[in-house]
């Protein structure tokens, strides 16, 4: 099974980013990985996110294995050109073209139906993260309210707002005042 990952208009050449992208390519995901984040090109940092997007979109949505997986293809496409002007000698002016990237990877089971979970196996994950994500959304509002109850009244927010007020326009007077103070001579 073939599961892909794009992305679009990189601010980077496509001919500097099809270096790493052919160097990745026929690789296992975990060796992929382990090469872009030894490679020093600009290009790798950004394969390497959408090679572990890629891999979450198998995981999560196919629930193939990630060990299983392999970089079977790395399309690197021209995207839109920003177009600039540089000053040159005798009023002329050089054009500069700012090129950008599309890069669409493609991954690929080495053996098909290897480690691969079945629907039922990925229901029950899913509704167990949406289980956790629930308890944490209720810790948060309790740590929430015990925050607010220790929180002044009303009353006392509104006098220190006007504190507040007074020292800004305090400060802003003499702000004013060290700027168009007339010196001496």
């Amino acid at each position: 099974m073939k599961v892909t990952a794009q992305l679009n208009n990189i601010r980077i050449a496509p001919r500097k980013s099809r270096l790493v992208a052919r160097l990745v390519k026929g690789m296992n995901v975990s060796e992929a990985l382990g090469q872009l984040d030894v490679n020093v090109k600009k290009t790798s940092s950004f394969m390497a996110k959408l090679l572990n997007s890629a891999v979450a979109n198998g995981e999560n949505n196919f629930g193939l294995d990630k060990n299983n997986l392999y970089v079977y293809d790395v399309l690197v496409g021209e995207g839109p050109v920003l177009k600039r002007w540089m000053p040159k000698a005798f009023g002329r002016a050089g054009r500069i073209l700012k090129r950008t990237s599309k890069i669409k990877l493609t991954l690929e089971e080495r053996i098909e139906g290897k480690g691969r979970k079945t629907k039922e196996e990925m229901d029950k994950e899913k509704k167990k993260r949406l289980e956790d994500k629930k308890k944490e959304l209720k810790e948060m509002a309790k740590e929430k309210e015990a925050t607010t109850d220790n929180k002044p009244g009303k009353t006392e927010k509104i006098e220190g707002k006007k504190d507040v007020e007074k020292s800004q326009k305090e400060t802003k007077n003499k702000w004013g005042e060290k700027i168009f103070r007339r010196k001496s001579m």
